[in-house]
Formats: structure tokens, C-alpha cells, sequence
């Protein structure tokens, strides 16, 4: 019998989570285009992970020491095992695609046309499309120049395969074409130009219910002869080169940081390969010379369809209407906010909190706005670190230190992927007479934090928002979070020591109430872990709740197992990578661990250790990974509220009860549903009828 694992790798527990988002594109229940944005959704998350984990992993393989202890074992071999997983995957995918997606969207008119089966009307519309709108955009690159061929990350291209003239009365055929390394001759790449083309043509129809799209990789296949005159087209097979995406910054405490942000931003675009996808059908020659002249290793070469960047699926039209979507869920009032004549006047009252994506964020804006026009208001502080486009709470910032504020901004410029826009937004906030300050060296600031200092007579007074979610309208209509008003004087001022160590007022912070990563979080969370052991030792009834993301910090799960050898009670949701074992036999069932993957994304980090007057509930930024706890600024606050502390303790147990879009999280990454005898449970339908009513 083999040996479970005490952890589970963490990269296989993310291929695994995953997976469970595939599940719910093959879900009849889904309907049928947010069944096709969970396969964009995947496809995108894949094209993350290759460009960020199996990058990282592949330069680990080049370095003579520390790679394979840095990764728990063989990276070659841990590689070997991830392609296998993808690919079973990506197996999948393309199962649930042709087999069901395509067939349910056909019975609705919606389908996807191809060179072979176009009637002529759409034959002769395909080919206007590509001669007004296609062909000045295409690039043609040759295989065999002086230099390489360069493509853009995720960029879609064509490999074409053409016989020189003199070949055209030989009817040369790809069969023909023999397997040696020989580069074949005449191969040339063409770009697909999606953008800034949309990526499905529509196609016309004479009957109303019908409706033809097209990809624009087959437009340009269709034009192939025109672009390469007097040339034979042997054939043609779509490629995706997806690059490495870490900005390799060789030394963060010296020189300018945000300078080398930006030449790693501008180093990125040219980042080394991390996977080359191919359509399986590319004869193997050609497959040779574009792995030999775009200097690809063999395990950067992964088989793929005939099309790939599914994520494009996300801007399929939909004709048909809204039944083929989530029916709408507007954002709901807060109505003790609504009453109150305005957010200082409420939050003075007693604390509030936020529940997204049930509630509307415009209260989070409004506190911001509120403060910009407040002649009381003197100081605003605000962390920054995914911010939403045409942001209302830039503007708000903006206007407050035009206003003459003091505000302070922390600008996380290292956020994966936002860097940019970050680097935008801070430049933008200065020049409107914000004082920012950018990212720490060797650390990176997650925490979600807002202060605004206010004179109210002879007495300053602090008024705060945190939260386990960013700043971002957008994705606070997407993510599940929760946001707490509070002007609690122990908690604000603990607040205000978090800004004085990010803006450099102060180095050695102290804290009693939040839990502030890296100096008190790690270990607060042990010592109330311990607190459940002794309650468990003395016979009390002992229980430790846990909403994360990521659980993988190796100490941390140590001490959860601990726990449960001691007969402490341990539930865990968990979204993604989860590095605990709970189908270890000693754990004698003690730990059940479950991941909800639904409509909206579960983002919200809450930990709840002990029961009835003994409960402690924090909310807060942080998973239970070893970045999170030792190389990033978090923070958590505690629940001192009781009706708050109620409401709490009802979402979480929508979400234990679970019993339509939970999955057991166990030692074989099999993602089976949570199903039983029970009242049917889908916690974040019912979330929102719950948060409807208080």
C-alpha cells in the first residue's frame, strides 16, 4: 500500500484547483456562456502558470545548486509529472469543448464555421473581411533569415509550410515531407492580429436564428494564397509561444527599484520561453525547425489543437440574449448606510461591514469622496495594489490632495501583472500632490488598508476601512471579500503604525490587536492553534476554522495536524493550493478541508479558532503560505462586533454546508463533489438572499 504524503506538492494541488474550475465548464447546470468563460477561465489561469511556476521551475533546472531543494525534489521530474497532469487536462478540455460546448451552442443557431464547411455567401464575406480588415494588419516572418524569428507572448501564428513554384506541378502534399532534422524549405510564420481584431468574425446568415462565427486564425488560412502568391501552400498549423513573465530583479536593496521595475517590465516582453504550444497535426520536420530555430528546449514543446488562447472565449458574441448567462444579481444597499446623513456620522456610531460582491463597493468610494470635499478631513492613507480601470477611488485620491489633503499613498509595484498600471496610477496621484511611496525591497505590501485622519473640534479622530479585498471596483463585483468601517481607537491607531512603518515615520512597529505580517501574524496564529490543543487536552470542545486561498506554509500545517492528533475539530475551505493531507490516517478525520468554486471567485481570508463565548474571528490579506506570513505585509483585524461576528459565522456556514459546488479537498487531487442527503446548499446563491435581509 503506497504511503500518503504528509504535503501535498503545491504545484499540483494548483493544476488541481484547476481542474475544478474545467468541472464547471462541463456543468449542464452552468449556463451555456459562462460554461465557455470557465474554459477561458482556465485557459488563461494555464497560460499564468506555465509563464510564472513552470518558468521558475525550468531556470531551477539550469542552476548546478539549490534548485532541487528549493522545489522539494527533482525539477526535472516534477516537470515531467506537470506535463503529465496538463495534458490530461488539456484532453479534457478539448472533450468538454467539441463534445458538449459546441453541440449545446449549435442547438441554440450559434456555431462555429470552418474553411471546409463555409456555405458561399460566407466564403465570399470571410475573404472581403480578410482583404479590408485582416491583410493590412498581417505580419509574415521567415523561419530562415539571419535571425530567429521573434514572436510576442501569446501572440497567435500561423506555421506555414510553402513549395517553391518549380514544385506547384509536383502537387507536393505534407505526407511528403520526410522526418529528418532538416529544416523543410520555404516555412514561414504568419501572425493571427487578435487583437486588435476580435478573434470570432461574424459571418452572415439568411435565417434569423442562425448565427455563423468564424475564428480569425481560418480568415487568414483562407487568404494564405494571396499573402504568398505563385507559392503552393503545403499547409498550415497554429503555434503559441507563452513567455517567462518574472521580472528577474538581480538586487532589490540597491539602486532605484522602481527604474529596474521598469526595465524588467520592458525585459518581460522578450522574457525566455516557458511553453510553445503547437497543433498536434504539424508534421514533425517543421516541428523540428521551429523548435531549432526559436532555440526550445524539448520540454517546452507541448502538443496542443488546432486553436489555441481560449481565454478568447470570454468575447464570444452572444446573440441569443440573457438566458444564456448568470441571470443578474445587482449589487445590494447597505440601509444603516443609506440612512445615515453621511459615512463619518455611521462609522462614529458603530462599525460596519461590507460583503462582496452581494453589497455594492460605491460605499467605499463615497467614504473616499467624502473625505476629499470635508473641510475636518486632514490626512488620508491608503494602500494600493490592484487597482480597477477609470478608478473611483483614484479619483477620489485625487481629488482630495488637489483639495489640499495630506494624503499618502503606498504603491505596491511588484503586484504580478499590475505593475504597470500601478506605475501609471502613482505617477498620476503625484502629479496631482499625493505623496507616494513605492514598494519595499525584498518584500512585497498585500495588505488592504485605509485611514483618514479627521479634526472633529480640539480632537483628532481616526475612521478606517480594511479589508480582505483590493481597492478594485471591478473585481469587487466578482470576489467574494469583506470590508470593515470602524473607527475603534485601539484598532485605528494600530492602523496608523502600519502607514508610519510603510511611509518610513517608523521601524519597529508594535501591535496588540492586528495581526501584522511579518512581525506578529505567524506566530498569534500559532498561539491560538496552541489555545485549541489545551481546550482539546482538558476535554472543551476545541475548534479551528479556516477560509483561505493557499494553505502551504510547511509549519503551519504541522501544527493544524497537531491539532488534530490533539481532537481538535479543523475545517478548512480552501480555493486553491492546499499543501495539508487531510486523508492522513492519524488525523482520524479530524480535518475536512473543501473548495467552492462557483459564479464568483472566493477571495476572502477569515480565521475563526474556538466556539460560543471562547470565539476569536479575524478577517484579513493573508493565505497560509510562507510568502504571505515572512516576505509579505499583511494584516489581519479582528471581529470585535457581535451582529458582525454573527453575520460571519452564518456566510461560513453556508459554505461548510456546501453540498452543490463544494469539492473534497483529499491526498488524490480527484476534486469529487460534496454530495449527501441534505436540503441542497449552493452557499453563494444563498449568501446573497442571506445578506439581502440584514
Amino acid at each position: 500500500m503506497a504511503t500518503r504524503p504528509t504535503f501535498l506538492h503545491r504545484d499540483l494541488s494548483w493544476l488541481s484547483f484547476n481542474r475544478r474550475v474545467l468541472q464547471e465548464s462541463a456543468d449542464p447546470s452552468v449556463p451555456l456562456y459562462e460554461r465557455l468563460r470557465f474554459l477561458a477561465i482556465f485557459s488563461n489561469n494555464l497560460d499564468e502558470f506555465f509563464r510564472v511556476r513552470v518558468a521558475s521551475i525550468q531556470a531551477l533546472m539550469n542552476l548546478k545548486h539549490g534548485g532541487a531543494k528549493s522545489l522539494g525534489g527533482q525539477p526535472a521530474k516534477l516537470l515531467r509529472r506537470i506535463h503529465k497532469v496538463v495534458d490530461q487536462q488539456q484532453e479534457e478540455f478539448g472533450e468538454i469543448f467539441r463534445d458538449q460546448l459546441l453541440p449545446a451552442l449549435a442547438q441554440q443557431g450559434v456555431t462555429l464555421r470552418y474553411p471546409d464547411n463555409l456555405t458561399a455567401a460566407e466564403l465570399s464575406a470571410a475573404q472581403a473581411y480578410f482583404q479590408q480588415e485582416v491583410r493590412p494588419l498581417l505580419q509574415t516572418l521567415p523561419l530562415h533569415g539571419e535571425a530567429p524569428p521573434f514572436l510576442h507572448n501569446k501572440g497567435l501564428y500561423l506555421a506555414v509550410q510553402l513549395a517553391p513554384p518549380d514544385d506547384i506541378q509536383n502537387d507536393i502534399q505534407p505526407d511528403d515531407i520526410q522526418d529528418d532534422i532538416q529544416a523543410p524549405p520555404h516555412c514561414m510564420m504568419v501572425s493571427i492580429p487578435s487583437p486588435p481584431l476580435p478573434r470570432f468574425v461574424r459571418l452572415p446568415s439568411a435565417d434569423e436564428s442562425s448565427f455563423p462565427f468564424m475564428f480569425l486564425d481560418d480568415v487568414v488560412r483562407l487568404g494564405l494564397p494571396e499573402i504568398f502568391p505563385g507559392q503552393h501552400v503545403l499547409g498550415a498549423w497554429s503555434v503559441k509561444l507563452t513567455r517567462d513573465a518574472e521580472l528577474h530583479i538581480d538586487d532589490e536593496f540597491e539602486g532605484d527599484l522602481v527604474e529596474k521595475i521598469r526595465k524588467g517590465l520592458r525585459r518581460r516582453t522578450t522574457g525566455d520561453p516557458a511553453r510553445f504550444l503547437f497543433d498536434a497535426e504539424m508534421p514533425k520536420p517543421i516541428r523540428q525547425a521551429l523548435r531549432q530555430r526559436l532555440q526550445l528546449g524539448k520540454e517546452e514543446m507541448i502538443r496542443g489543437g488546432q486553436y489555441h488562447n481560449f481565454n478568447d472565449f470570454f468575447t464570444l458574441p452572444n446573440p441569443i440574449g440573457p438566458q444564456l448567462e448568470h441571470p443578474p444579481m445587482p449589487p445590494l444597499p447597505s440601509p444603516t448606510l443609506d440612512r445615515a446623513e453621511g459615512m463619518f456620522d455611521a462609522i462614529a456610531q458603530q462599525d460596519h461591514i461590507l460583503h462582496f460582491p452581494y453589497h455594492s463597493y460605491h460605499y467605499v468610494v463615497r467614504f473616499l469622496q467624502e473625505a476629499a470635499v470635508d473641510p475636518a478631513t486632514q490626512a488620508i492613507f491608503i494602500t494600493l495594489y490592484r487597482v480597477a480601470n477609470n478608478s473611483g477611488v483614484v479619483a477620489a485620491l485625487i481629488a482630495a490632495a488637489q483639495a489640499g489633503k495630506r494624503v499618502e499613498v503606498f504603491v505596491e509595484i511588484k503586484a504580478r501583472f499590475d505593475e504597470e498600471a500601478n506605475l501609471q496610477w502613482a505617477e498620476e496621484l503625484t502629479l496631482a500632490g499625493a505623496h507616494v511611496t513605492y514598494s519595499i525591497p525584498g518584500m512585497k505590501v498585500h495588505s488592504k488598508l485605509l485611514l483618514i485622519e479627521r479634526m472633529e473640534g480640539e480632537t483628532m479622530k481616526r475612521y478606517a476601512y480594511l479589508s480582505s479585498g483590493n481597492f478594485n471596483e471591478k473585481t469587487a463585483r466578482v470576489y467574494t471579500d469583506h470590508g470593515l468601517f470602524t473607527a475603534a481607537p485601539e484598532l485605528t491607531a494600530e492602523v496608523r503604525q502600519v502607514f508610519a512603518f510603510l511611509i518610513k515615520e517608523e521601524s519597529e512597529p508594535t501591535f496588540r490587536r492586528l495581526l501584522v505580517a511579518p512581525f506578529t501574524m505567524q506566530k498569534r496564529f500559532q498561539e491560538l492553534i496552541d489555545r485549541e490543543i489545551a481546550a482539546a487536552v482538558a476535554g472543551k470542545e476545541a475548534r479551528i476554522v479556516l477560509k483561505l486561498n493557499s494553505l502551504e506554509e510547511p509549519s503551519m500545517i504541522q501544527k493544524l495536524y497537531q491539532a488534530a492528533a490533539a481532537g481538535v475539530q479543523i475545517e478548512l475551505i480552501v480555493r486553491g493550493i492546499c499543501c495539508l493531507n487531510p486523508s492522513l490516517s492519524e488525523l482520524r478525520g479530524r480535518i475536512r478541508a473543501i473548495s467552492v468554486v462557483d459564479r464568483f471567485l472566493e477571495h476572502a481570508r477569515i480565521y475563526i479558532f474556538g466556539t460560543g463565548a471562547r470565539q476569536i474571528i479575524y478577517i484579513g490579506s493573508a493565505d497560509w503560505m510562507t510568502r504571505n506570513l515572512r516576505r509579505r505585509i499583511e494584516v489581519a483585524f479582528p471581529i470585535d462586533d457581535e451582529a458582525i461576528r454573527q453575520q460571519i459565522v452564518e456566510l461560513i456556514g453556508l459554505q461548510l454546508r456546501d453540498n452543490t459546488k463544494a469539492r473534497h479537498l483529499d491526498g488524490t487531487h480527484n476534486n469529487h463533489h460534496v454530495r449527501n442527503q441534505l436540503e441542497p446548499v449552493r452557499s453563494q446563491m444563498e449568501a446573497y438572499e442571506v445578506v439581502g435581509k440584514w
